[in-house]
C-alpha cells in the first residue's frame, strides 16, 4: 500500500509498504479516506516540532472506512464510517487516574510519537475509533478531531452560557474554538491581524472581531464588555505576548486558557493573578470530547462551513504542504484524499 513518509525534516516520499494486519482481537482495520494536514504536521515537515521523531507518516486528523475487525470488536463494525482518536495512553499515571489521560506521561500521538494516517490502511485500537453518521460527507468527518480541541478548550475555560468569551487568534483552530464557545451560548470577541480571517470568523458567528494592528486591543474589549473584561480568554496564538495580554484583558474570577507550545518566557507580574483570582490553564489534544463533538456533527449542528479550503489528492501531498507553506494567507484548512 501508500504511505506518505517524512524521513527528515522538509522531505516527503510516497512510498509503498506492507498493508497492516490485525494481530489483536480488540483491532480494527481502518481504510482511510480523508486526513487534515494541521499546524503540528506543518511542524513535522519543518523540522520544529521537538515531540516528534524521523522518519513519520504523519496524520492524526483521520476519518474512513471499516473493512475489517477483530473477535472482540463491538462498537464498530465493517462497513461503518469513524473518525479516528489519535492518542494512547497507559491508564496507570497520575495523569489518566485523575481522568485527563490526554497528558499522560507515556502519552502517543498518531502521527507524532507513532506513525499516523496518511497511508491508505491503519490498525487501530476498537476504543481509537468512533463511528459517525454514514450520510456526513467524508470533508466533513475529517473535521471532527480538529472539532475536539476547541471543544477541549472551551471545557477547560468553563465556558458557559452568557459568557463572553475572547479568542486569539482565528486560524483554523481559533475557528474550532469559535464554533464550540458559540455552541455552549457564549458572546464571543475574536482577534487576528488577517483581515480576510476575521471576515470568516464573522461569518461563522463571531459577535466582535479585533484586528490588533488597527486597534488597541485591551481598550476594545474594556468598550465592548463595559470594563468587565472577558470572562474568558483563549489564546490560540500562543506568544508571550498573547499570553500576557489574556492576563490584562480577562475579567475578575475569570479563566485563561493558552493551547501554545511556546517555549519563550512571559512577562506576568503576580499582582493581576492574585488580585482578580484568576484560573490559568492549559489546554492539550482532548479529554473525552469525541461523544459531544461527534452529536454535534451528527445533528448536524457542527460544520466546516468553509473551514476547508483546499483538498489534494494522495499523489499531491508534497505540492501540498508546499502550497501550505507559500500561501498560508489562502489556506484555512487542507486535506488529503485517499480516493
Amino acid at each position: 500500500m501508500k504511505a506518505v513518509l517524512m524521513p527528515e525534516a522538509r522531505k516527503i516520499e510516497i512510498t509503498n509498504v506492507d498493508k497492516p494486519q490485525i494481530d489483536k482481537e480488540s483491532q480494527v482495520l481502518l481504510k482511510i479516506k480523508r486526513v487534515g494536514i494541521c499546524g503540528s504536521d506543518m511542524h513535522i515537515y519543518h523540522g520544529t516540532n521537538p515531540m516528534a521523531t524521523y522518519p513519520r507518516i504523519v496524520g492524526h486528523e483521520v476519518t474512513g472506512e471499516i473493512v475489517e475487525v477483530g473477535s472482540q470488536v463491538s462498537s464498530v463494525a465493517v462497513g461503518d464510517r469513524v473518525v479516528v482518536e489519535p492518542i494512547r495512553y497507559c491508564g496507570k499515571c497520575f495523569a489518566c487516574k485523575n481522568g485527563r489521560p490526554n497528558v499522560c506521561k507515556e502519552l502517543s500521538a498518531f502521527g507524532v510519537h507513532e506513525d499516523g494516517g496518511m497511508r491508505e490502511f491503519a490498525v487501530l485500537p476498537e476504543n481509537q475509533v468512533h463511528r459517525i453518521d454514514p450520510t456526513i460527507d467524508w470533508d466533513e468527518a475529517v473535521m471532527a478531531e480538529p472539532y475536539t480541541i476547541g471543544a477541549q478548550a472551551t471545557w477547560r475555560g468553563n465556558v458557559q452560557e452568557g459568557h463572553t468569551v475572547f479568542i486569539q487568534g482565528a486560524g483554523p483552530i481559533g475557528i474550532t474554538v469559535l464554533k464550540m464557545a458559540k455552541l455552549r451560548g457564549a458572546t464571543v470577541i475574536i482577534s487576528d491581524i488577517t483581515q480576510e480571517r476575521l471576515d470568516f470568523a464573522k461569518e461563522n458567528g463571531a459577535d466582535y472581531t479585533i484586528n490588533p494592528i488597527e486597534i488597541n486591543v485591551a481598550t476594545k474589549i474594556e468598550e465592548i464588555t463595559a470594563g468587565e473584561g472577558a470572562n474568558v480568554v483563549i489564546d490560540a496564538v500562543g506568544t508571550p505576548q498573547t499570553f500576557e495580554l489574556s492576563v490584562e484583558v480577562v475579567s475578575p474570577s475569570g479563566y485563561v486558557v493558552t493551547l501554545g507550545f511556546d517555549t519563550r518566557p512571559s512577562s506576568i507580574p503576580a499582582m493581576p493573578i492574585t488580585k482578580k483570582e484568576l484560573t490559568i490553564v492549559g489546554s492539550r489534544l482532548q479529554t473525552g470530547q469525541f461523544p459531544y463533538v461527534i452529536d454535534l456533527m451528527n445533528d448536524r449542528k457542527l460544520t466546516h462551513n468553509g473551514l476547508i479550503t483546499h483538498k489534494f489528492q494522495l499523489h499531491e501531498v508534497e505540492e501540498a504542504f508546499k502550497f501550505i507553506e507559500e500561501n498560508p494567507q489562502l489556506v484555512r484548512k487542507a486535506v488529503i484524499a485517499f480516493d
